[in-house]
């Protein structure tokens, strides 16, 4: 049976933006290599953190949504995590049916954007 997961990680903001899309790079193909499949994939881009992490107040912000049937893609992907030096913090979380279904719903564009108001003619 598959899973969908979710991980979100923050580069260091010293790396360049070649330097970051290097990093982003390597950790999707550790996703892909492991039999995963890449469902969805957002760059946040630099953001001010909520607390200070290494004595730093920002951040790269990337966020990976795939699926996957084994089980030892999140292990592998979270120990590299750890090795590497440019990631700041990382979460990975599994998603739920409801999850899955707000997540695509958010994709094309029906959460997260103002209706707009029936225009009424006045005579």
């Amino acid at each position: 049976m598959s899973k969908q997961y979710e991980t979100v990680f923050i580069l260091t903001p010293i790396l360049s933006e070649a330097q970051a899309k290097d990093a982003v790079e390597k950790f999707t193909a550790i996703i892909t290599s492991n039999g995963a499949t890449i469902v969805h994939e957002e760059n946040w881009g630099l953001r001010k953190l909520a607390y200070p992490i290494q004595k730093k107040n920002s951040g790269f912000y990337h966020v990976v949504e795939y699926t996957t049937t084994e089980g030892n893609v999140v292990d592998v992907l979270e120990t590299e995590f750890r090795r590497d030096e440019r990631i700041l913090r990382f979460m990975t979380i599994v998603l739920d049916k409801h999850s899955i279904a707000y997540n695509e719903k958010k994709r094309k564009g029906l959460i997260g954007r103002k209706k707009e108001e029936p225009k009424t003619e006045n005579a």
